[in-house]
């Protein structure tokens, strides 16, 4: 996969050389790519924003740089072109998942006041927000969807089960995790957890799923209630 990233910080994106991405971007696992949208200004300053038109506090960032940086990358509209916006489709995990399996991918990163409208009907396929609030540009929720689609990218992760385990994967949080040393300040791991009886295990962690998702997410909990509470009623014994 290559990611196009537009800004007007390329700088920011230092933090995306550390950890497990950063791991996955010296392996090749997938390809990142920055561009200053400065560098695509006609101004002789390099200036990218102006006074909105009808007034209003802030600056908005122009069409022409923007326009001009995101067709001179990608000139054959190869790439699905996404715009973080809060006025965009809220992100979540299924997203990630759908935005992993794409080839080329770029992210337009807006500041002040946001970007020309124009830009957005010309050039960008979808807007997504990452959450209800506003932030000061789009490089920090850009950085936020990089790193969870990448976790579906082969390679990126040690191990996929990974995934499929996690907080979401199945509509419900996750469970407690635990390591050693088996009492810390007087408090000890679950029994159940030590018992080496894997269907136990399995059972006392959905368990605590359904629980801690119920009382911390009731909305996700409602998505999932019925085919929850079918798991967890008891087997009908059959007769013989």
């Amino acid at each position: 996969m290559k990611i196009e990233v537009l800004t007007l910080f390329p700088e920011m994106y230092s933090a995306m050389n550390s950890g497990v991405i950063g791991r996955a971007l010296e392996s090749s696992a997938f390809v990142l790519n920055v561009t200053n949208i400065r560098d695509f200004s006609a101004d002789k300053h390099k200036k990218t924003d102006d006074y909105a038109f009808g007034g209003g506090a802030g600056m908005v960032m122009t069409p022409q740089p923007l326009h001009d940086a995101i067709n001179s990358i990608d000139p054959e509209h190869k790439c699905k072109r996404i715009y973080l916006s809060p006025k965009g489709k809220v992100f979540n995990q299924a997203m990630a998942v759908e935005l992993s399996k794409a080839e080329n991918l770029m992210f337009v990163c807006g500041s002040y006041e946001g970007i020309d409208e124009r830009v957005i009907q010309l050039d960008v396929d979808e807007e997504i927000s990452i959450g209800d609030y506003v932030l000061t540009g789009g490089d920090l929720p850009t950085m936020v969807v990089i790193n969870a689609l990448s976790r579906y990218i082969p390679n990126v992760l040690g191990n996929m089960e990974s995934t499929e385990e996690e907080s979401f994967s199945e509509g419900l949080l996750e469970y407690p995790q635990y390591t050693r040393p088996f009492n810390f300040l007087g408090l000890e791991v679950p029994e159940v957890l030590i018992s080496g009886d894997h269907a136990k295990i399995a059972k006392w962690r959905f368990e605590q799923q359904v629980e801690i998702t119920r009382q911390r997410r009731p909305d996700l909990y409602e998505k999932v209630k019925e085919e929850v509470e079918a798991k967890l009623a008891p087997k009908k014994k059959r007769r013989r």
